[in-house]
């Protein structure tokens, strides 16, 4: 199967903030961070503490969003010029192939880690740090789905 496409920078932008919330390690910082604020904000209501570590708990949140929300997205959009390129990507029971009009990269189906899908992508992985995304947009409902059949069989989730 066969799919054309360029990307809009911000379905992009919002496709690497799925990669960011899917990650193992900024998850478990979520978690922290919130915990923090939470048992702080506790502590500060009942009197026990000063308001600075309330307030520490609030700042160290805000960072994080605004660092995984604006800052890093914006700057992996900047940083790569594979956004600003069309291509064509076909997928086949063998390998999948990336061609644009300077050349064409063939990966076999045991180079991807795994995969997930966004609302907007399906984001394929080599491995924990490094991934592809392929917009959904301009592929046909039945495309979709035999898609997502095709990586579930080949990566699995």
């Amino acid at each position: 199967m066969q799919h054309s496409f360029s990307y809009e920078k911000n379905k992009v932008i919002q496709g690497v903030r799925y990669h960011f919330v899917q990650d193992r390690a900024v998850k478990i910082l979520v978690i922290l961070i919130n915990v923090f604020a939470i048992v702080s904000a506790a502590l500060f209501y009942s009197k026990k503490i000063r308001p600075e570590p309330f307030l520490l708990g609030s700042v160290l949140w805000l960072v994080m969003m605004v660092t995984f929300w604006y800052i890093m997205p914006h700057t992996i959009y900047k940083k790569s010029a594979t956004f600003k390129d069309s291509f064509t990507i076909n997928f086949s029971d063998a390998e999948v192939t990336l061609s644009n009009d300077r050349g064409s990269v063939h990966w076999n189906w045991y180079k991807f880690s795994k995969f997930f899908e966004s609302p907007h992508f399906f984001h394929l992985y080599f491995d924990a740090k490094s991934f592809f995304i392929v917009p959904k947009e301009g592929m046909l409902d039945d495309m979709r789905h035999e898609l997502r059949g095709l990586l579930n069989k080949k990566i699995g989730a």
